[in-house]
């Protein structure tokens, strides 16, 4: 299961979390803090990823696109 951290949540979690959730990462690692949500989504359902986010915007995706990918 690999995570998949939004811009709301700290980067450090990707380090702190990897011998739990392997090869997860973050959107400010990726180049991806100024994305668009859909396009994040897009990013996670193709990548096999869970994101996990504070805010509620990925849920009315979800709500809309349905799964994959899973919001936390």
């Amino acid at each position: 299961m690999k995570l998949l951290f939004d811009h709301n949540l700290s980067p450090r979690l990707v380090n702190r979390l990897a011998d739990i959730f392997p090869n997860s990462n973050h959107l400010f690692l990726l180049g991806f803090d100024q994305v668009p949500d859909r396009e994040v989504w897009q990013y996670a359902r193709d990548n096999n990823f869970i994101i996990v986010t504070k805010d509620s915007d990925f849920n009315e995706i979800v709500i809309l696109r349905g799964f994959p990918p899973k919001v936390i």
